[in-house]
């Protein structure tokens, strides 16, 4: 069905258009939400939504509908905002190409799953944290399918289906005359998530985050957990965007092939990694995923581009091209960025430092510069190679590219967090601020 609705809508766009692209996701959803230590809220959700681009001499216009009816129309308002904008050659759409088979991004127990089903599985971490003696503050348990067409004048098509599942938990535990808090969650394209698993954890944190101690302020060694690791690499994922680098906001901008890391790190983006949680056989315009490599051997060598930047720099699209919905317009974004180091200091090797399981305050780092100062979330410290105590408060500054010229992997073990795939990640030095 969607097939022709594409075909049909295609056909009427190039009556009236020189090139036209087609984008249809539909969206299957069954959530189930945690208030306290009740599922207050679950529904299931279908939606199916129709995006239109076009080009006319040289003019990009974009329109979306959820409406059969008006398909006519939309193509008509893309049209109609086409002329309005400015004429830009570097406008185009994907070419007819072949797609990489992407393996385990597509769990068929979606098709069996009813909403029950995770209302059982959000009760089971209530219950689980109420066993670990904890208050849950909110959570929840969630399980999608997805699936997308795209077509466009040039020959281009592709077709992809995939299903994603999370959960998360929020605790509360009395520690004195406050509270000491913690969260975990985790997210799969398979329904393997362990709901009383991720409960423990999170209580685990909480637990042990009790009775914290004050840290002198000044220059020590750090180790960030998963969490924390994810959320200050959010930095460097806009250093190597395509499109910041050719408007001049990227510390990166003048050093590809230059050494910009300790040569121990690798870094790579691809799209096409089994199981990944933003794995695809085509990204959000039709271009085909793949594997490149960002920094070898702490070597910058390659940026992300999209059609549209990658026309402007003369050359090809890495495939990411990402869009959030049909409603939006595709961008240059990450598909799963893996941060591989050769070398490792693990936590029994750290005489003195801090384990930082989160941060707060990420988002606030300066994407150019590069600095940062984030709220270390439930923190501990480090001595002799053994965690001690929990502290009770801290800042953490430095910059996050800095970081990269000198860090290790605390561990092999890597998970995925969003686009991130990170193992933790050791930190000669950081600035703490008690």
């Amino acid at each position: 069905m969607i097939n022709d609705l594409a075909n049909q809508t295609l056909d009427y766009a190039l009556k009236n258009a020189d090139q036209a692209e087609i984008y249809i996701e539909t969206t299957e959803n069954i959530d189930a939400t945690i208030q306290n230590d009740q599922v207050d809220f679950a529904k299931e959700a279908y939606s199916m939504g129709l995006g239109i681009r076009v080009i006319c001499d040289n003019r990009m216009g974009f329109a979306y509908t959820t409406q059969n009816k008006k398909l006519e129309e939309t193509v008509k308002k893309a049209v109609s905002n086409a002329h309005a904008n400015l004429v830009d050659e570097n406008f185009a759409f994907a070419s007819k190409s072949d797609y990489p088979l992407v393996k385990d991004i597509y769990h068929n127990k979606f098709d069996t799953l009813e909403l029950e089903d995770t209302i059982s599985l959000g009760k089971s971490m209530i219950g689980t944290v109420l066993d670990n003696k904890c208050q849950p503050t909110s959570g929840g348990v969630s399980a999608g399918c997805y699936k997308t067409l795209i077509i466009n004048s040039e020959g281009a098509s592709c077709e992809d289906a995939s299903t994603y599942f999370s959960s998360f938990i929020a605790v509360n535990v009395p520690d004195g005359e406050g509270v000491s808090t913690a969260s975990e969650s985790d997210s799969s394209r398979k329904l393997d998530i362990d709901p009383e698993k991720i409960a423990n954890k999170a209580c685990e944190i909480a637990l042990n985050s009790r009775g914290g101690k004050s840290v002198e302020t000044g220059d020590m060694k750090i180790l960030l957990d998963h969490h924390a690791a994810s959320g200050l690499l959010s930095t460097f994922s806009q250093a190597i965007n395509g499109d910041n680098v050719q408007r001049g906001r990227s510390i990166y901008a003048d050093k590809l092939d230059k050494e910009v890391s300790s040569p121990s790190l690798n870094i790579y983006d691809d799209g096409t990694i089994n199981g990944g949680l933003n794995s695809s056989r085509g990204d959000g315009e039709g271009t085909p995923s793949q594997k490149t490599v960002i920094i070898e051997n702490g070597i910058l060598r390659n940026f992300i581009y999209d059609i549209h930047t990658a026309n402007k720099g003369k050359i090809q699209s890495t495939g990411n091209g990402m869009r959030a919905s049909f409603n939006d317009m595709p961008a240059v974004g990450l598909s799963n960025l893996v941060v591989d180091f050769k070398e490792q200091e693990e936590l029994s090797e750290i005489k003195d430092g801090i384990l930082v399981t989160d941060v707060l305050g990420a988002h606030t780092a300066n994407p150019i510069s590069g600095d940062f100062s984030v709220e270390a979330m439930n923190a501990f410290k480090i001595e002799k190679g053994e965690v001690v105590y929990p502290i009770k408060k801290a800042m953490l500054s430095g910059n996050i590219f800095s970081i990269l010229k000198d860090a290790t992997a605390a561990s092999q073990k890597t998970r995925q967090l969003g686009p991130f795939i990170v193992p933790p990640i050791t930190v000669s030095s950081l600035r703490v601020v008690g």
